[in-house]
């Protein structure tokens, strides 16, 4: 294992400074999350995103906008990314962008398969195009494992699966990592790892058909909350647990090379393969986004303030 000295802080801000990077997805719940610390980071961030995923939206209460290169733009039209994704000449590429909700994916089967397997393999074409990247990490999910109904936790070597549109494709989002850096990526000297996380929690998420967003939502509406599901068990963290991971393998993506090159999970319990550990608990988890929820009802303006201050918490913890 690696040995690290200095804070969380200082590597972050260290190795991320004047990094030019692109990120998919930066609009929605975690990529907003991921955009604001990237810009306090010091990075030269080009975002490419369909649109603003909710109302509200996070990324426009935190008027980041102003402060990197934001993009709007469909992930399924490959001849645009290919173009955007060469004029922002990125050493870095994150992979975000996705459908990301289970019900609608019952909804709207294809849109979802469009979105996150031929959006994946467009990012990938688009990255073999321009020759200023080294690492890209696509970002996929715990839920493309294949589903056993056990408790404990599933292994990255385990087969990928998925019973439900969503979580197939996800499943096949990994299929396509795999085939991508096996035939291309690594012939081409271009490093490509996924991460793998669950549920988060924490300020700024609105998306519908989320436990936490539809808790908030009934208290400040003061309206019977509905439990879609209350046999469930979901291993939940902090949003800022996979951020702060997905920012930690790129980095060791782009120093370690192809010992990195590979699939990762980053969960509530402790993950030593890429030198990481889980920071929050539940409870500290839970105490964030509950004080950054009573922070925007008290002021509305103070979005961004909480939201940084909670990344600088979460880097000194």
């Amino acid at each position: 294992m690696v040995k690290r000295s200095g804070s969380l802080e200082d590597m972050v801000e260290s190795f991320w400074k004047n990094k030019k990077v692109f990120l998919t997805g930066h609009t929605g719940f975690k990529g907003s999350w991921m955009s604001l610390w990237l810009l306090k980071a010091g990075a030269n961030l080009t975002g490419y995103s369909l649109g603003l995923p909710s109302t509200p939206s996070l990324f426009e209460e935190l008027k980041i906008s102003k402060d990197m290169n934001s993009i709007f733009a469909d992930i399924r039209d490959l001849e645009n990314l290919k173009r955007e994704v060469k004029e922002a000449q990125p050493e870095i590429i994150i992979h975000m962008a996705a459908q990301p909700l289970v019900r609608y994916s019952y909804a709207e089967p294809v849109e979802t398969y469009m979105t996150n397997v031929m959006g994946t393999v467009h990012l990938f074409e688009a990255a073999r195009k321009a020759e200023s990247v080294k690492a890209v990490l696509n970002v996929t999910s715990d839920k493309c494992y294949e589903n056993l109904e056990r408790e404990e936790g599933y292994k990255e070597h385990e087969a990928m699966g998925g019973n439900d549109p969503y979580s197939n494709s996800k499943g096949c989002a990994e299929l396509v990592t795999h085939a991508y850096r096996q035939s291309f990526f690594k012939k081409e000297g271009l490093l490509l790892a996924s991460g793998r996380a669950g549920n988060v929690i924490g300020g700024g998420d609105w998306a519908d058909d989320r436990l936490v967003p539809d808790i908030i939502r009934s208290v400040i509406k003061n309206e019977t909350l509905v439990i879609r599901s209350p046999k469930s068990v979901r291993p939940w963290q902090h949003v800022l647990e996979p951020v702060g991971g997905y920012l930690h393998l790129a980095e060791m993506l782009y120093n370690g090379g192809e010992k990195y090159a590979e699939g990762f999970n980053f969960g509530p319990s402790k993950e030593d393969h890429c030198e990481w550990q889980p920071r929050w608990n539940l409870n500290l988890a839970l105490q964030k986004t509950v004080e950054w929820n009573e922070q925007r009802l008290i002021d509305l303006s103070s979005v961004k303030d909480v939201t940084l201050k909670q990344i600088s918490e979460y880097q000194q913890s």
